[in-house]
């Protein structure tokens, strides 16, 4: 992946994509492939519960995944992809 270089003096932004990788870093999980996998399989959603309102996140967690999706933020499309790795 490339990796933005900010010329200097100039400000520098968080990417508009963000990992599975990241995400899980902040929410403060263990963030390795083969941690993500294993938290994927040991969780699934319920039908018709939202994301954030599953019973395995802290409530700063569920917050966060809340405000994502409510903000439309940049976490926004990788929260929607775990969402949908969660529904079996």
């Amino acid at each position: 992946m490339l990796q933005y270089k900010p010329i200097a003096g100039e400000v520098s932004m968080e990417p508009a994509f963000h990992s599975m990788k990241a995400l899980f870093e902040q929410l403060g999980l263990p963030s390795s492939d083969s941690e993500i996998t294993a938290f994927i399989d040991r969780h699934v959603l319920a039908p018709g519960t939202a994301l954030h309102r599953a019973n395995f996140w802290s409530e700063a967690q569920a917050r966060f995944l809340r405000d994502c999706i409510e903000a439309d933020a940049d976490w926004a499309e990788v929260v929607d992809h775990l969402d949908a790795r969660l529904r079996r």
